[in-house]
Order: structure tokens, then C-alpha cells, then sequence
């Protein structure tokens, strides 16, 4: 019984890295869209390496939380978006503006906080 729990226990683990690595890596960008990762999505509006507004939702729970997010580039440009009180299974959103084409390869992130938590990081790579 314990040899079944243990390869039982390995598949799993082999799995959750294998999943954690398609997350890491994210989809190549080159036009609009919308990517997500767990409670948090990123949504783009231009195509190719410009990006003029970029628009982040945290999905909420069945209670109100304080909710925020933090929008950046692997290149150096980032922000903050507004904090806002939202109401139980109410969606908070917010946009960011970085207005500027990036270099092929950089990466766009955004991670969702409620409550002071982490609750979501995805990210997609800017192609040309």
C-alpha cells in the first residue's frame, strides 16, 4: 500500500511541475487578448510589440476584500493600479497605460492581491 502512495504521490508531483512550467512561460503575444491565471487576467487591446492599454480583473469571493493589482514588463516599466473596497463575487478591474512598443521577448505581468494576498500572476511574451 505505501509503494502505491508513493507513485501516486510522484505522479502527482511530475504533474504539478510540468503545470508550473506551461504557467512560468506563458503565451507569445502579437495581437489582443486575454490571458488568465488562477483568480487574476490580463487583457490586451493593440497588436504587435505596441501596447497602449492593458486592462487587469481580480475575480473576488464570496466575501469583500481590499483588492489591487501591480502591472509590469521584464524591460523595466511597471504600475500600480488603484485600491479598491469591492463587494462578495463582484470582479474588480482596472487599467494600465503603458503606451510604448516593447522589444520582441519581453515579458508582460500582472499579479492580483486581495486582501493582501497573492492571488493570481499571469503573464504573456510580447512578439513582433
Amino acid at each position: 500500500m505505501h509503494e502505491i502512495t508513493r507513485k501516486l504521490a510522484s505522479g502527482a508531483a511530475v504533474a504539478a511541475a510540468a503545470l508550473s512550467c506551461l504557467v512560468v512561460t506563458g503565451p507569445p503575444v502579437a495581437a489582443s487578448g486575454k490571458w488568465c491565471n488562477n483568480a487574476v487576467c490580463i487583457e490586451t487591446y493593440d497588436n504587435g510589440d505596441y501596447l497602449g492599454r492593458v486592462e487587469v480583473s481580480v475575480i473576488n469571493t464570496n466575501q469583500p476584500h481590499r483588492i489591487h493589482a501591480r502591472v509590469w514588463t521584464t524591460n523595466g516599466w511597471s504600475a500600480h493600479t488603484k485600491v479598491e473596497d469591492v463587494s462578495k463575487f463582484r470582479t474588480y478591474r482596472d487599467q494600465a497605460y503603458p503606451q510604448r512598443h516593447f522589444p520582441p521577448g519581453t515579458r508582460l505581468c500582472a499579479e492580483g492581491f486581495r486582501g493582501g494576498e497573492s492571488v493570481g500572476l499571469p503573464c504573456v511574451t510580447i512578439t513582433a
